[in-house]
């Protein structure tokens, strides 16, 4: 059974020492050195609640909050606290953000649903912070980081699904390097999700990390002390979910077409702007592997663009020109 945490506290209620000026506006770079006195201090990764005032602070309109993801509960708390309804879900407690329908289970949907994800393969939850076992539905625990990117559009998916229309959803994520490799976990967010409902990117600096307090000898690049705050907001006119999905799927798309364009329009300016199939194929297979590695087609996908964009034009059979 999903245990859900459901707060509703007014304002007034609130000793005047810790209430918050709703008219400040606050910067996109945020931090907080200090974590707060809400949530467990000893819940590894536990977000400083400060960072839950500001995003409250700026959204004066939100009325009503939920967390997916809430771990200790320190978003839970500041949100009691401000006044806010405010209901909070964790694997921990039986919620699934990849099964389990969030609007469903709080039976409403919220003007803010928002979460602080568990990182890909960085450290594990379930079967450490909590639990006795690991569960296959973490997302520490995702098998690599495309099983990653995968659960956590799902997971935004589900938040978006539970806001109201004109409402926010969002996430806390950051980036992270391991074994000399840097992966972008807050940029495959944005590249999944609707381009034109991205409303915020704030910074947020990590404090008190392992990584900070850690001097590396061998350590050629900037150590990753910051996080990334999302913020999306659902369109005000109502729109059936396939009419979404498709329109998704379309934006993926052109994505996907565009960056074809300029893989092929590179390997013909490094060519001298005019090349053969063959010679193409061959810069295009050294230059962008990872492209082929997703289309074992590609070589049509290369003749398809070249056919199809102003850009480019035959100059005569089997070779190619800027146009």
């Amino acid at each position: 059974m999903v245990q859900l945490h459901s707060f509703n506290f007014k304002t007034e209620w609130i000793p005047t020492s810790i209430r918050y000026n709703r008219k400040e506006k606050k910067m996109s770079i945020l931090s907080f050195p200090e974590r707060g006195k809400w949530g467990d201090s000893n819940w590894r990764g536990n977000c400083s609640g400060h960072i839950y005032q500001a995003l409250f602070n700026q959204y004066k309109d939100v009325k009503s909050f939920c967390d997916p993801m809430m771990g200790s509960g320190t978003s839970i708390a500041v949100a009691k606290e401000m006044g806010l309804t405010a209901y909070g879900l964790d694997l921990h407690s039986g919620f699934n953000a990849l099964r389990h329908s969030i609007r469903d289970t709080i039976g409403q949907e919220v003007d803010m649903c928002h979460s602080h994800p568990p990182y890909s393969t960085i450290f594990g939850y379930s079967g450490c912070v909590w639990g006795d076992t690991p569960h296959p539905d973490d997302l520490s625990h995702s098998s690599n980081h495309e099983d990653f990117h995968e659960k956590m559009h799902l997971v935004l998916m589900n938040q978006r699904e539970a806001t109201k229309p004109g409402g926010y959803y969002g996430t806390l994520i950051g980036d992270l390097r391991k074994n000399g490799a840097y992966t972008s976990l807050q940029a495959e967010c944005l590249t999944r999700m609707p381009a034109n409902e991205l409303v915020s990117v704030a910074i947020k600096a990590q404090h008190n990390t392992v990584s900070g307090r850690n001097t590396y000898s061998k350590m050629k690049h900037f150590a990753i002390t910051h996080e990334y705050l999302l913020l999306w907001q659902k369109p005000k006119a109502p729109l059936s979910i396939l009419f979404d999905l498709s329109e998704m799927a379309k934006a993926q798309a052109a994505r996907l077409q565009s960056a074809w364009r300029v893989i092929v329009a590179h390997a013909m300016m490094a060519l001298g702007g005019k090349a053969s199939l063959g010679d193409l194929y061959k810069k295009i297979s050294e230059s962008a592997p990872d492209k082929l590695k997703s289309n074992e087609n590609w070589q049509a996908k290369v003749r398809q663009i070249l056919q199809v964009t102003p850009k480019f034009c035959s100059v005569e059979r089997g070779v190619w020109a800027f146009a």
